[in-house]
């Protein structure tokens, strides 16, 4: 997610490159850099912290002049947000320059293998690696036109993951670089002879030109200031780009053609499950942390887990209770992290505390791992953020790789953060001896589904949207769910209170009978997530039954269900149909729904949906 920007052409590249940052910065970012080829050589600067610290550095210490740039806003994954980890790298014999969005997965062996060769790192980045790579492979590669691509291709092949690279070479002053697989790259067409773009979205340019290329998977394209722009596949098979013409103004480009960030983040949501997967599983079968400061034995002790967090990522908790208990077979309690340290919970070293946080700052969670640390508890964090404080003082670390979110209310946060619960889980259950490595592998490939099925159900989600615009003037809504669809519900009815303000209240369908039933009347919304009926637990005719008991007493009532189950079409008068999954890792399709409704509920009465009202992104008091 972060933000990238190149410029060729006749202006002077640093003023085109910063006001290019300057429209990204709503992505989020923790550090800032530019990289200007002037003088036959690579001139950068980079700062941490916002661009404002790079322009004072600018402005203190001013770059050449030059007519070809890269700039970057960097959203931390490997190396924490420092001057040194921030982008761009240079080769250790500073002529290529390289910004990079994406995660590489093998760039631990690539690394090595550059440290054999004498090169010494100056960051703890994935993306170093392959300014080093270049500079090599670029020496290695004949001479003539061409022969940056060549290597940005040559380089490319060997690289795993998701990455969108830009590179530029002092030995090629009229000359971009930029390669894209799995991460979003697009390039812009100037007015005059010999102008183009680079950006990770059209935002990034939009104010100099609104004439564009798709670049498509696993291309390379070469922007040469006198030969023009050259699109080809990795193999170097030229290929035709997508042209188009941008027509959104500045603030649509910026939600990339959504009314909302809100929805813009949740059409990004395939996307924040799979970076989430990145580099998970090891050579050897193993699942990977980002960082782990306990041993294998310290883990083996564990005989209890606690799940602590707030709003959103207390429902992921929620989920995370049904997939360790069954994988690992240890007891896991799910608590609100205000309410943690002040009942006296009983821990101790053989104790694992999960703590989930999108920010890595929430206060709440935050003060409960410290009280978890001070009773001598192992801890580990779920985050979004890298170097945040609830990473920095945890013994483990798993980062979500989701992004960053602009609107409040959380989203492909949540579907992220459930990902990495269930990578928890299956971490635990090998370490402990419970599962074997194919077994984990096995799960691991069908979470690895989960992507492809999240983007199925965001093609089907027009019914939805009308369904929501026909909900706006319900009083209340109320949400029923059974074993991991009971979370979901408590997911759905939060999403519709935080956006539209709106009384729901989400219960499990099992207690219906205990008092709830009590408030349905004639015409109230009722919507039910049903589990599987191929799933082990018997309760899908239970839920069916629930189905049937509300609308017997006047329920409006709107099912999720997934392909294929017909026995819900008798009681259900609005069925949202989702992709078969398996029972544990079914949440991840069925939230994705609720999420859209009550966006559209909240639109149509008028909401900002994505600054809800008393709401903030980061709750960083008590």
């Amino acid at each position: 997610m972060c933000g990238i920007v190149g410029y060729v052409g006749p202006q002077n590249a640093l003023d085109v490159v910063l006001e290019g940052l300057r429209r990204l910065e709503y992505r989020g970012y923790d550090s800032a850099g530019v990289a200007v080829l002037a003088d036959g050589g690579q001139a950068t600067a980079k700062k941490a912290g916002k661009l404002a610290n790079l322009e004072k550095a600018l402005a203190d210490s001013p770059l050449p002049e030059s007519t070809i740039g890269i700039g970057h806003t960097r959203w931390a994954t490997h190396g924490g947000p420092t001057d040194r980890n921030a982008h761009p790298h240079l080769s250790a014999d500073g002529k290529v320059a390289v910004i990079h969005n994406g995660i590489i997965e093998n760039f631990a062996a690539l690394r090595a293998e550059c440290e054999t060769a004498g090169v010494e790192f100056a960051s703890e980045t994935d993306t170093e690696v392959t300014a080093h790579l270049l500079a090599a492979t670029y020496d290695a590669t004949p001479e003539g036109p061409g022969r940056l691509a060549e290597a940005m291709r040559a380089v490319s092949r060997r690289l795993e993951g998701a990455f969108t690279l830009v590179a530029s070479h002092a030995d090629e002053p009229d000359t971009l670089v930029a390669s894209r697989r799995n991460s979003p790259l697009v390039v812009g067409v100037g007015d005059g002879d010999g102008e183009y773009f680079l950006g990770s979205d059209v935002a990034a340019f939009i104010a100099h030109t609104r004439e564009a290329r798709e670049l498509g998977q696993d291309q390379v394209v070469e922007i040469d200031r006198n030969r023009g722009l050259t699109v080809t596949d990795f193999g170097g098979t030229v290929v035709e780009p997508t042209a188009y013409t941008v027509n959104w103004d500045a603030a649509a480009a910026e939600k990339g053609g959504h009314d909302w960030f809100m929805l813009k983040e949740i059409a990004e949501q395939p996307q924040a499950v799979a970076d989430t997967l990145l580099g998970r599983l090891g050579d050897d079968g193993r699942l990977v942390l980002d960082e782990v400061r306990l041993t294998d034995q310290d883990l083996r002790d564990i005989d209890k887990v606690f799940v602590v967090s707030c709003g959103t990522s207390y429902h992921a908790g929620l989920i995370a209770k049904y997939a360790i208990e069954h994988w690992t077979r240890i007891p896991v309690e799910v608590e609100v992290a205000s309410e943690f340290r002040y009942r006296d919970p009983v821990l101790d070293r053989s104790t694992l505390v999960v703590v989930i946080s999108q920010s890595g700052e929430t206060m709440d969670t935050l003060m409960a791992l410290r009280h978890a640390k001070d009773q001598k508890a192992r801890v580990l964090a779920i985050c979004n953020v890298n170097g945040s404080t609830i990473p920095r003082e945890s013994d483990a670390v798993l980062y979500t790789h989701a992004g960053p979110e602009i609107a409040v209310a959380s989203t492909k946060s949540f579907l992220a953060q459930i990902v990495a619960c269930y990578l928890v889980g299956l971490f635990l259950a090998q370490i402990r001896g419970i599962k074997y490595t194919d077994e984990v592998a096995a799960i691991v490939e069908d979470i690895r589904g989960l992507p492809q099925a999240v983007e199925q159900v965001l093609t089907q989600m027009e019914p939805v949207r009308e369904l929501g615009r026909s909900l706006a003037d319900a009083d209340t809504i109320l949400f029923l769910g059974r074993h991991v669809g009971f979370p979901v519900a408590l997911e759905g009815a939060l999403k519709l209170k935080e956006l539209a303000y709106i009384h729901a209240e989400g219960f499990a369908a099992g207690e219906l009978k205990h008092g709830p039933i009590a408030l349905i009347d004639q015409g109230t919304p009722v919507v039910v997530v049903v589990p599987s009926p191929r799933s082990r637990e018997s309760v899908h005719g239970k839920v069916v039954s629930n189905i049937q008991e509300v609308r017997a007493r006047g329920a409006r009532t709107i099912v999720i269900a997934e392909e294929g189950d017909d026995d819900v079409l008798p009681y259900a008068d609005h069925v949202i149909r989702v992709p078969r999954t398996p029972t544990l890792l079914a949440p991840i399709v069925t939230t994705v729904p609720l999420q859209v409704l009550a966006c559209e509920i909240a639109d149509t009465r008028g909401y900002d949906v994505d600054q809800p009202r008393n709401l903030a992104k980061s709750v960083t008091v008590e």
